[in-house]
């Protein structure tokens, strides 16, 4: 009976109200949403990078230290690292959960490619304050 009344319940409600709060890990909104916020900070953070990039040209060592030490393009180039890590996490998870069926391999190559991806986001943040400090 609980069952039946159950089902019913089910049956009556929208296809919204029976999607929402599913997926894999119950957060896809919140997924979608920082992955379309990391897109839109890395609009003007590259925009910045490339335009110094090219009135950096030419430059030598010593002028390209002195640039990263100044401290808005020392947080600039942290918050770019960073930005550009987190949002190759978030749509290669996409592609990983699309794509690969089986859950254990899924979770090994998830794991493996979350690994590299903190290691890189990490050297670059390290390189940056290295040359900064």
């Amino acid at each position: 009976m609980a069952n039946q009344a159950k089902a019913t319940r089910t049956m009556l409600r929208s296809g919204l109200g029976r999607a929402r709060g599913l997926g894999a890990a119950k957060e896809g909104v919140r997924h979608w949403w920082v992955q379309r916020l990391t897109a839109a900070a890395l609009v003007p953070l590259t925009l910045w990078f490339i335009a110094s990039l090219i009135l950096l040209a030419g430059a030598d060592h010593a002028t390209v230290s002195a640039w990263i030490a100044r401290p808005l393009n020392t947080v600039l180039l942290i918050l770019l690292v960073g930005a550009s890590f987190w949002h190759a996490s978030l749509g290669l998870q996409v592609v990983i959960e699309d794509y690969i069926r089986s859950e254990g391999r899924r979770l090994a190559v998830l794991l493996a490619v979350k690994a590299v991806l903190l290691i890189g986001a990490l050297m670059g943040i390290l390189a940056v304050l290295r040359v900064a400090l």
